[in-house]
């Protein structure tokens, strides 16, 4: 119901329009629990893949990186072991903490092309910073944002619900000190919309102290989040979308955005774009809060979409050095406990086990919509999920003729590259097939 919810608010229909599509979500909802109950909810037979803007390999944009559109997969089998029913998917002695510093150290250095975690974070400090004008890699006193997503809390206490892990919060706080060589105390882990919980703030204060943790409520340690107003100038307009930024993503000299492998009614899938819309002044209790033109035509046609103006902010997108996924346990669906083991391969009917990184912000969740799409098909919304990714890849000249201008001027460059697989098996894209352009998917196994 939770997602129906969400789903009617932000498509901002008239009232008939919001109560036919009530009934539908409310009779799909029906549908698939009933048919799903003792068994993940999205079981594979019998499934038809959703329909796309972009065909296979059929590339749009122009990839980012230090290797242009280039997403690591690290896959590390034994990471998440959660059966599903004694405690909760994120206690400890369901999560291999040495697996998740693997993951967060592999990802680094084949993201970067280097041998060894320093030379990886120095690699991406130096490259971000030629990108915006400026010399050299991390300098004393810059400050660094990590914006988590904690979309299922409702306070400080544990949530079972599916959020960012924390064993994977923790293993980018040590590479990033240790390796990064950034001080804690210039380091912000924040979700400003919501709480963080103490699964997170114990596991990660314990080790890292200085390190500023920022919720929505503040105190039990944290610290309330404060905003700088009418900061987003949207493109479109946007009825009552909240326009505040958090402060320690405007005050940021970089950012990362840790984003959850899921999907997500009206939308299809919540990844790195949506991710940001934690970082606005949006209110806790999500009811209050609009969601205007998240959602892709269900047709297919062409429009604006909010999440590439966020990709497109100086300070959201513009200041982002790193792009993860949290690919642990996945999910089908935005809430809830994580929806299931994934049966399409190399995990079939395990976890997924699985981070994603990438310094390009569309080609990494083009990638994460097509796991998603692949083990998924039946989840809401599938449809023209990709939508909002051939927006931002295609400025100057998006198919909706929408002039983005978040910052105030208009862009005039590709925001990254999108395209899809050759197929779900080999999961190949442009660059695997020897092209000069297009989605670059490094694998890695553990």
């Amino acid at each position: 119901m939770k997602e129906y919810f969400n789903h009617k608010r932000k498509c901002g229909q008239d009232a008939s329009a919001a109560l036919i599509r009530k009934v539908f979500f409310i009779t799909i909802t029906i549908a698939i629990v009933v048919m799903n109950c003792s068994a993940n909810i999205f079981a594979q037979e019998n499934k038809v893949h959703p329909i796309f803007m972009l065909g296979a390999n059929d590339p749009k944009g122009e990839g980012k990186g230090i290797f242009p559109g280039r997403v690591v997969w690290c896959h590390a089998p034994g990471t998440a072991t959660w059966d599903g029913t004694d405690g909760n998917w994120f206690d400890d002695r369901w999560n291999n903490q040495e697996n998740c510093d693997w993951l967060v150290r592999k990802s680094l250095i084949e993201l970067t092309g280097k041998t060894d975690e320093a030379s990886a974070w120095k690699a991406l400090f130096t490259y971000f910073n030629r990108a915006h004008h400026k010399i050299g890699g991390y300098k004393a006193g810059e400050k660094i944002a990590i914006k988590i997503n904690q979309n299922n809390t409702y306070s400080h206490a544990n949530s079972e619900e599916i959020n960012i892990s924390p064993d994977l919060i923790l293993a980018v706080l040590r590479s990033l000190t240790n390796k990064g060589k950034v001080p804690q105390n210039r380091i912000t882990v924040a979700d400003p919309s919501r709480y963080i919980t103490d699964d997170i703030f114990m596991k990660c204060s314990k080790e890292f102290p200085k390190v500023i943790y920022m919720d929505n409520s503040g105190g039990d340690g944290r610290t309330k989040a404060t905003y700088v107003k009418k900061a987003i100038h949207y493109s479109s307009p946007n009825g009552n979308l909240a326009q505040g930024i958090a402060t320690p993503f405007v005050e940021a000299d970089y950012v990362i955005n840790m984003a959850i492998l899921k999907g997500h009614v009206g939308q299809g899938v919540t990844l790195c774009a949506k991710n940001w819309y934690g970082a606005t002044d949006i209110n806790a209790d999500w009811h209050k809060n609009f969601h205007n033109n998240f959602d892709q035509s269900e047709n297919g046609k062409s429009k604006y979409v909010t999440f590439v103006d966020f990709i497109g902010h100086k300070d959201l997108g513009g200041k982002t050095m790193l792009y993860l996924i949290d690919g642990l346990y996945g999910s089908g669906m935005v809430n809830g406990k994580p929806s299931g083991k994934w049966n399409m391969p190399p995990f079939n009917g395990d976890w997924p086990n699985s981070l994603f990184a990438s310094q390009d912000p569309i080609a990494i969740d083009a990638v994460g919509l097509d796991f998603v799409s692949t083990e998924f098909p039946n989840a809401p919304d599938m449809n023209y999920a990709d939508g909002y990714m051939l927006e931002a890849a295609t400025i100057p000249n998006p198919p909706s003729g929408t002039k983005y201008a978040p910052s105030g001027q208009v862009l005039t460059h590709s925001l990254g590259v999108v395209e899809h697989w050759n197929n779900a098996t080999d999961k190949q894209y442009s660059r695997n097939l020897g092209k000069n352009k297009g989605i670059e998917l490094v694998r890695v196994e553990k």
